[in-house]
């Protein structure tokens, strides 16, 4: 007799939705260490060089760093933040170090001169007062390229990573908060209270998502937050439908009638008996909804009521950058655009892979 495979050696052998779960973690392990990973470590990689903007990928230059009068002091907390910037770090195409000054030629483009610059060696040393040319300037290379305004497209990318992600996740928790909250109670109790909740499940559910979101980001004003609480909002009424189906079906077993019988609350048998036996579906449509979270928090960026400069959102690069596609410098718009498609299909073959392996049937 052939035993029934587990659901996790049927998620081991779906092989697309191993590659998608693998995928994704690694992004999440790269948005949690997101400014330890990125070239440009400083808040929000908001550090600009307007000589270096729209460079190509693999840009190489040497960049000369001039040490602040008054250095803040970095704690823990710029590891998981970013550090504030100290000092100013400038492009450069030329160097000679003197018996005690630093000339430098800075960079303004290819065929533009630069202009000459000087700096004692005595306010370019270390802590130990030491002046060394190896901390002082250093090479400098742009894998992705750097936009429009020379900051780190890389850096940009890693900390909006970190934004797309947060919003997925708060969303989703805020979604299935409401959405499971009301769908057993409509589910469940039934009556009056199914037919309230169904009639403001439909109400909403008839306004276009992108209009209600706009609406609630207008209302609540524009932020990283209110951003995230407003895709929130919008994503609970598939869940709530979902889950109400289930409850009503869930109910109806002998498990259930043998709780009442034995005077259980209505919340006992809701949070131990019903709900754990109705959210399979219910997770599959998380990982759907993580999805569109994301191209909705791009949608809103791209118009301009998303997160808010200068904080890095995939959806404010193509925005910044989408006339670039027909200036001959596309990547600037496609490398976000395809970072966008790659975590949206990933989620959603990590949803069809959930979806084969909860099938009961």
């Amino acid at each position: 007799m052939l035993r029934s495979l587990s659901w996790q050696e049927k998620f081991r052998r779906n092989i697309l939705g191993m590659v998608s779960m693998g995928f994704l973690l690694v992004l999440i392990l790269m948005a949690l260490f997101a400014y330890a990973l990125a070239p440009d470590d400083t808040k929000n990689a908001n550090q600009m060089h307007l000589a270096i903007g729209s460079k190509p990928p693999g840009f190489k230059i040497s960049m000369i760093h001039i040490p602040s009068d008054n250095p803040v002091k970095n704690n823990w907390t710029a590891f998981w933040m970013g550090k504030v910037s100290q000092g100013t770090t400038l492009p450069i195409s030329q160097y000679a170090v003197g018996q005690d000054t630093l000339r430098v030629t800075t960079y303004q483009g290819d065929d533009i001169a630069g202009l000459l610059k000087k700096w004692p060696l005595n306010a370019l040393t270390d802590a130990d007062g030491t002046f060394v040319l190896d901390q002082t300037i250093q090479e400098h290379t742009f894998w992705l390229g750097t936009d429009k305004y020379g900051r780190d497209l890389l850096s940009r990318m890693l900390i909006g990573l970190r934004v797309s992600l947060a919003i997925g996740f708060i969303a989703v928790f805020i979604s299935l908060l409401i959405g499971v909250t009301l769908g057993a109670v409509a589910g469940y109790f039934g009556g009056r209270w199914d037919t309230v909740i169904m009639w403001l499940i439909n109400v909403t559910w008839s306004i276009p998502t992108l209009l209600l979101v706009i609406a609630i980001t207008l209302a609540l004003g524009k932020g990283f937050w209110q951003v995230f609480i407003a895709v929130g909002l919008t994503m609970w009424v598939e869940v709530a439908r979902v889950v109400r189906g289930q409850v009503m079906g869930v109910k109806q077993l002998q498990f259930v009638t043998a709780a009442k019988a034995l005077g259980y609350s209505h919340w006992r048998i809701i949070t131990r008996h019903v709900l754990p036996n109705s959210l399979a579906p219910v997770i599959i449509i998380s990982a759907a909804n993580f999805a569109s979270a994301i191209l909705i928090e791009s949608g809103l960026s791209f118009l301009g009521i998303g997160a808010q400069p200068p904080t890095p959102s995939w959806g404010s690069i193509i925005k910044d950058h989408y006339a670039y596609i027909i200036m001959g410098k596309p990547y600037l718009a496609l490398i976000p655009g395809f970072a966008i498609m790659a975590v949206v299909m990933a989620f959603m073959l990590l949803g069809n892979a959930l979806r084969d392996v909860l099938d009961v049937k």
